[in-house]
């Protein structure tokens, strides 16, 4: 929940814009030291038991060559809920998407902006049954089982050559525990997601969503309300989703070298 730092350059400033009116939504995000939870949630006003428990799995090769190229592949087990899966693409230029992509359901074109930077990502999702990631990951079925026709083709389509989704390494799963409040002094709702990573740090997320053409406005709105509660909005950003990958391949390539 960013402000839209003053650092930008003109050249960065004129693409954010230009992006702004191709995206479908924006997501304002700030990651904030874990070291003192209890504090954050005290001044914050949320109960950690509304929390929901989360597991995420990512599939990548052993030195992130999906990663490098852009893609990121993911499952997610939803306590209560059910699970999915994700093919994601970033950055991306929306002007460079097909009109049949953009015109599918389960396509979305994502501004993420985070103190620093932004970037615009494309993603395919798919709703499944609460079995078929955990199946996944006790080894009952492929990868591939995941992932629609749709998914797969846009996969093919961004990755690496000749690499097959079965041949992906599972990188996780990694806990996460996701809670939604509306808190009394602000207008939106707020997202904050704990994860969990297994050499025992974590990475606090704060976010909330937006029409691209609120950014700005809800930018501001969320800077003031973060500075009201003595939250700091200006510290160095962790990435949740590059810390895991680099965390779990970091894992295989030192038992590949064990083996």
């Amino acid at each position: 929940m960013p402000h839209t730092p003053p650092t930008l350059s003109a050249e960065q400033l004129a693409e954010l814009l230009g992006l702004l009116k191709k995206a479908d939504s924006v997501e304002l995000k700030l990651s904030l030291p874990a070291t003192d939870i209890r504090r954050l949630m005290r001044t914050l006003e949320v109960d950690p038991l509304d929390a929901q428990m989360r597991q995420v799995v990512f599939f990548d090769t052993p030195d992130l060559a999906l990663h490098e190229a852009g893609v990121v592949v993911r499952g997610r087990r939803v306590q209560g809920v059910g699970d999915d899966s994700t093919v994601k693409l970033r950055p991306v230029a929306p002007e460079h998407l097909s009109p049949t992509l953009r015109s599918s359901p389960s396509f979305g074109v994502e501004v993420d902006a985070m103190p620093g930077g932004f970037v615009c990502s494309g993603s395919m999702v798919n709703d499944m049954a609460p079995t078929v990631v955990r199946e996944v990951l006790l080894g009952d079925k492929q990868i591939k089982k995941l992932y629609t026709k749709e998914q797969r083709a846009f996969y093919e389509a961004h990755a690496p050559d000749g690499l097959d989704m079965n041949q992906l390494s599972m990188l996780g799963p990694i806990t996460v525990f996701k809670l939604k409040w509306k808190p009394k002094d602000f207008a939106r709702r707020v997202v904050g997601e704990v994860w969990q990573y297994p050499d025992g740090s974590r990475i606090l997320e704060l976010s909330t969503k937006c029409a691209p053409s609120e950014m700005f406005q809800v930018a501001a709105e969320s800077r003031a309300f973060l500075h009201a509660k003595g939250i700091d909005t200006d510290g160095e950003q962790a990435t949740k989703t590059r810390t895991a990958l680099e965390f779990f391949s970091a894992e295989i390539r030192s038992q590949d070298q064990s083996a």
